[in-house]
């Protein structure tokens, strides 16, 4: 059973990562967790109220396949915790490691995209994290996938779910289906 954890903070944008998450769960039999610092309940920034499985510091990577950072507004007001000693010990055990949003911030910081393409919600986003892989920035608005590390801007869950199914070995005609269908509206013009 592939098994997957979702980061989520205070404020968390409760869409980014909501499409991967249910369809893993629902049509692929993934066990999605949801880890939050101290293992606390969070309100997402739609005021949702999200009890979490487990806290971060309890999260072990043994046998997890996919690790997520999901966006919100929490990762920019300095309060973030340090996630990058967790992150870089996911990336050394080859784990998919995967941020939209804000949650890109957290891999930049990280060190994690220093080697491999990425996006996010601008280039000035992760410049102002200091870190080292603004030539491997992508200014794309879909996801961008590189050595099973997966970014996206906000407004690309689809192609975020996308790209990571795909990072986890799944593509199959059903997925290109389901994703197609909550694509659509996307090649529409409004009128």
């Amino acid at each position: 059973m592939t098994r997957a954890i979702t980061i989520l903070t205070e404020n968390f944008a409760d869409w980014e990562t909501a499409l991967l998450n249910s369809t893993a769960r629902l049509y692929y039999g993934f066990y999605t967790q949801f880890a939050t610092p101290g293992g606390l309940p969070v309100t997402s920034s739609g005021g949702m109220l999200v009890t979490p499985q487990l806290a971060l510091e309890e999260i072990v990577l043994d046998e997890l396949d996919l690790l997520m950072v999901c966006g919100g507004s929490h990762w920019q007001s300095g309060k973030a915790p340090d996630l990058g000693p967790l992150l870089r010990a996911a990336r050394d055990k080859n784990i998919v490691l995967a941020g939209i949003c804000d949650g890109t911030r957290v891999l930049a910081q990280a060190g994690v995209l220093d080697t491999v393409r990425h996006t996010s919600n601008s280039a000035d986003n992760l410049t102002a994290t200091g870190y080292a892989g603004a030539a491997l920035y992508q200014d794309v608005p879909w996801a961008v996938a590189d050595q099973r590390v997966i970014t996206a801007p906000g407004t690309a869950p689809v192609s975020f779910t996308a790209e990571v199914l795909r990072a986890l070995g799944i593509a199959d005609d059903n997925l290109a289906a389901y994703l197609a269908m909550h694509g659509a509206e996307h090649g529409k013009t409004a009128g």
